[in-house]
């Protein structure tokens, strides 16, 4: 197992690891839209915290050496799918050809009252 760690994506809040390496492939943690060099929330509409929470994902691929080309799973979590028009319409323009498998839940809450986080599976 490898561990990932980059400083381009933000580093952990908790007990975790921006992501592992394991059987050939990359699972990313959940990244919500927090930018790396200040550690401050992306406020405001859910467009702008998703395109940060993809960048912070971009960040993650790079350092495992993959790229959404080769992502086969993300798990999206949103506090409100009210939001989800608005998230998918970013969400596709920033993957553009890449057209990995997908679950998009709605939750309570999320860390630091985020919007949106996005875990990934890809291959490496």
């Amino acid at each position: 197992m490898q561990t990932i760690s980059t400083t381009t994506a933000p580093s952990a809040i908790g007990p975790y690891s921006q992501g592992q390496i394991s059987g050939g492939f990359l699972f990313s943690a959940g990244q919500i839209p927090l930018i790396p060099e200040s550690m401050e929330m992306v406020t405001g509409p859910i467009e702008d915290q998703t395109r940060r929470a993809l960048q912070n994902l971009d960040a993650v691929l790079a350092a495992a050496g993959t790229s959404w080309q080769r992502v086969v799973k993300t798990t999206v979590f949103l506090t409100d799918l009210a939001d989800f028009a608005a998230f998918n319409t970013v969400y596709g323009e920033h993957l553009g050809d890449a057209k990995p498998a997908r679950s998009t839940v709605q939750v309570a809450a999320l860390p630091k009252g985020a919007k949106v986080e996005i875990e990934l599976i890809a291959e490496v």
